[in-house]
């Protein structure tokens, strides 16, 4: 298996000033024409904004959140997002460079944010929600241990700092990984 150390990757919190490079990552993984070198891409269902600066300090900020940021020879390749929720946490914000997507990279940052949300929070569970039509990503997900709960909450249309939606039938879904 793929480790950290076997792909050059290395990890460590964001900071203020990684701000501008991490909207940058996570906007070219979802969003406009830049998406579309990799899988990830959202562009087909979502328009316009994937996150901003605001919405990625504010996770900085947070006292319960960590932003890992993912580097390979000094550049950032990829992101997540991990919030203690009690006896879960959230997986979230997940971006890796679409120009690396499909060598694995992803597999391995996930697992390092599972490790990492189990030894230092003690954690039990990871949550992640994804949208449901994503069936691709949903089962790369489900590869990985992750299982489909059928909870689905609204995409918040209207709000266009999520998105600029291009169809109307848009909703998350709760995915639920157990950490042993």
């Amino acid at each position: 298996m793929d480790t950290a150390a076997s792909t050059g990757l290395a990890f460590r919190d964001a900071t203020d000033a990684d701000v501008d490079a991490l909207v940058a990552l996570i906007e070219s993984a979802y969003r406009g024409d830049s998406s579309r070198t990799g899988w990830t891409t959202e562009a087909d269902i979502l328009q316009g904004q994937r996150t901003d600066p605001e919405g990625v300090l504010a996770v900085i900020k947070s006292p319960d959140s960590r932003l890992l940021t993912v580097e390979r020879d000094g550049a950032v390749v990829a992101c997540c997002q991990l919030e203690h929720r009690g006896d879960h946490a959230y997986f979230g914000m997940f971006a890796v460079s679409p120009a690396l997507q499909g060598e694995g990279l992803g597999k391995v940052i996930l697992a390092e944010a599972e490790r990492h949300a189990r030894d230092a929070w003690g954690v039990v569970e990871m949550h992640m929600t994804v949208i449901s039509v994503r069936e691709d990503l949903i089962a790369w997900y489900e590869r990985r241990g992750y299982r489909r709960t059928g909870k689905m909450t609204p995409f918040p249309y209207g709000d266009e700092r999520f998105g600029i939606p291009q169809r109307d039938d848009l909703q998350f879904e709760l995915l639920v990984k157990p950490l042993a």
